[in-house]
């Protein structure tokens, strides 16, 4: 469940003040009335594309095979 919607459900439907939301999630009430305006939409974060530690040796993990004797 994304933040935002968590934010939402505590005001609109627990009828929880902002002040409470502001305090137990760490944001400022202004942030917090911010995110209530229609609107808001969930905030997206790009993450850049990364090699991974493992791409020099995927040829060698792809060929080997693993035997796993259950006796």
């Amino acid at each position: 469940m994304g933040f935002l919607s968590v934010i939402r459900r505590w005001a609109l439907r627990d009828k929880m003040p902002n002040r409470e939301i502001a305090r137990r999630t760490g944001l400022s009430r202004n942030t917090i009335k911010k995110y209530l305006r229609v609107g808001a939409v969930e905030p997206r974060f790009k993450t850049p594309k990364r090699p991974s530690k493992l791409d020099p040796y995927a040829d060698r993990l792809g060929e080997r095979k693993i035997s796993v004797d259950l006796t």
